[in-house]
């Protein structure tokens, strides 16, 4: 009988953890300044800024995200860990989140607006009640390929996160982390068990290199597939 461990499993919740909490930070800092540059300063120079910001984002090469997440989190806390991997990942969705967000919202009717300013609501009312309820099945589409393009990133997490044979916690349920020490600590990813077994001259390390690169292809096209299928219905509206 073969001995328990040696799985991708800590990989699989490594990477979940660290998404998630990009998605944490990307998400709203993405959909407020979207909503901003859209509905309450449209034509002023921080939305302007804002979108050029935004622009130049979206072409950035992934390993300076992680050279500037390891500068600003690794190097003060002393050590990899999730949250810098987190933040690494945060700065490559955020622009395209921040752009889908802003298309999705262009796009509600004017007339949607106008009716609600006529009922006596506020602008703010509008925006939460109007505006971002018609407009968020385009938003949770930028939501879901900013989500499938940070789970396949593997160079910042090298600079951030780096890799981990254990799972995130130490105590039982181990999948699950319970305390910030938890987290602040090597973490364990996918894209990264792909990249230092995929070399490696012992067959079980290569076996494993392609099981965590088929999980991963997997848990991408989900999540793509997710965000198409919400895409054709916000279109058919």
């Amino acid at each position: 009988a073969m001995a328990p461990g040696g799985g991708v499993g800590n990989a699989i919740v490594g990477t979940i953890v660290i998404v998630f909490l990009a998605t944490l930070v990307s998400v709203p800092i993405g959909i407020l300044a979207a909503i901003f540059i859209t509905e309450f300063g449209p034509e002023t120079r921080v939305a302007s800024a804002v979108r050029f910001a935004a622009k130049v984002l979206t072409g950035l090469p992934s390993i300076l995200a992680g050279v500037f997440a390891f500068a600003i989190i690794v190097v003060v806390t002393g050590g990899f860990s999730a949250p810098a991997g987190a933040i690494a990942l945060a700065l490559l969705m955020l622009p395209t989140i921040l752009l889908t967000a802003e298309e999705a919202i262009k796009r509600v009717p004017p007339r949607m607006r106008e009716a609600a300013i006529g009922m006596g609501a506020t602008p703010t009312q509008v925006v939460s009640q109007v505006v971002v309820p018609t407009a968020l099945s385009g938003i949770l589409t930028g939501v879901m390929l900013a989500v499938a393009r940070a789970a396949g990133e593997t160079a910042p997490l090298l600079f951030t996160s780096l890799f981990s044979d254990f799972w995130v916690s130490r105590t039982p349920p181990q999948f699950l982390p319970k305390t910030l020490s938890d987290l602040m600590k090597p973490t364990a990813s996918l894209a990264v068990i792909i990249y230092n077994f995929s070399g490696s001259p012992f067959e079980n390390q290569i076996s494993l290199a392609w099981s965590a690169a088929l999980i991963l292809v997997v848990l991408v096209l989900v999540v793509n597939v997710v965000g198409q299928i919400i895409a054709n219905r916000s279109s058919n509206r």
